[in-house]
């Protein structure tokens, strides 16, 4: 399934794949046909996105959208046809300092960003240092879940809307964004979001452009399930491409 999510290969077309190196390494064994394929592209189980922290982590949380690549596709390209509205999913995922994606989900296009937070935080055994997301998450109840997966001293950086007002009472994790509104109206928003680290955010933006200059931002899955496995996959190979793709880096002591 790796082949056809990376190649973005029909099923045919990834038996043909599958058949050339098998017959240059000279090996009696046939690929799979396209209708095992596509049964297995259904019950194939997928690991978790599980990564080993040492300590409390940095997270970064954010969503996008993605296309179902079909016969609309083709459509719309061939006959130049739009008034057909096209279906898409809501990838959500999580990432940590170092760009890794720690936690993923697909929803619904209409899928809430605010309401499929638990199911990431569920996904993330080590405990949250700092946690960073847009105002869509702008929640007392994210807050209060932040604050309950996260260290003591959990920082949490979410702008509040602009026309948001002090909250009472502010108490727990909540008088953070008291604190932040305070200190907009005093610097402005664009010194704030330096000063929180809210630039932060840019981690996860650079999660989505990687995922949609691999896959080209669309499931080529027909049926939800699979769907949910295809994106899943593609987060574990972007995973894997960072951990092949560092450096091994030390510090030079002159």
């Amino acid at each position: 399934m790796t082949l056809r999510v990376v190649f973005r290969l029909p099923f045919r077309q990834t038996e043909g794949f599958l058949d050339s190196p098998l017959s240059l390494i000279g090996l009696d064994l046939k690929a799979p046909d396209p209708t095992t394929l596509l049964r297995r592209n259904q019950t194939v189980e997928v690991p978790p996105l599980t990564r080993v922290h040492d300590g409390p982590i940095y997270l970064v949380v954010d969503s996008t959208g993605l296309k179902i690549l079909g016969s609309g596709e083709w459509n719309v390209h061939k006959y130049k046809e739009s008034r057909n509205r096209r279906d898409w999913r809501k990838l959500h995922i999580g990432v940590d300092d170092e760009g890794f994606i720690v936690a993923a989900n697909l929803t619904a296009s209409s899928g809430d960003d605010a309401s499929t937070l638990p199911d990431l935080l569920d996904q993330i055994e080590a405990p949250i240092r700092r946690f960073t997301a847009d105002g869509a998450y702008g929640h007392r109840s994210i807050y209060d879940r932040v604050g309950a997966a996260g260290t003591e001293d959990v920082v949490i950086v979410i702008p509040p809307r602009r026309s948001a007002v002090s909250p009472r009472p502010t108490d727990g994790p909540w008088a953070q964004r008291e604190a932040a509104l305070q200190r907009i109206r005093k610097v402005g928003r664009r010194e704030w979001q330096k000063e929180s680290g809210y630039r932060q955010q840019a981690r996860v933006e650079n999660g989505f452009f990687r995922y949609k200059s691999v896959f080209w931002g669309g499931l080529k899955a027909r049926n939800s399930i699979a769907q949910t496995r295809e994106a899943m996959i593609g987060c574990h190979i972007l995973n894997r491409m960072i951990e092949l793709g560092r450096p091994e880096s030390y510090a030079v002591v002159s």
